[in-house]
């Protein structure tokens, strides 16, 4: 399951890594950085179909990082040949919960509001 845009991918990046990263104007480097990201999307475009990319987009309002994250496994389980067909919104909300389950394992829970109640005699009742 050979496609022509990830070949293109490919060969850009074979074409970067045997340059090096020297010499380049920075006019050349931000049409390559377009030109990938142009066909990074064209590639998301194919893989997901318009629920799953409306939501991929609704999540990058909220947390471009972890769309950024999201896209990158998308393309790697392409490249990697486990993606068979469109990816579908139930199918990327599973991936959503793999993915929240796998960090919530190594991090812990970021946020949580702990009350602690004084234990003793302040109590408004109490008349003396």
């Amino acid at each position: 399951m050979e496609d022509p845009e990830l070949a293109a991918i490919r060969a850009a990046r074979m074409g970067q890594a045997s340059q090096g990263s020297g010499g380049a104007p920075s006019g050349e480097d931000q049409a390559k950085r377009d030109a990938e990201e142009q066909m990074r999307r064209d590639l998301l475009a194919t893989i997901l179909d318009a629920a799953a990319r409306e939501r991929l987009a609704r999540i990058a309002l909220v947390s471009p990082d972890r769309a950024q994250q999201i896209e990158a496994i998308l393309l790697r389980m392409v490249q990697a040949g486990q993606l068979r067909g469109r990816v579908s919104e139930p199918q990327l909300i599973e991936l959503l919960d793999q993915i929240d389950g796998a960090q919530s394992k190594a991090a812990p829970k970021k946020g949580a509001i702990v009350f602690q109640r004084r234990k003793g005699g302040f109590d408004d009742d109490d008349d003396f």
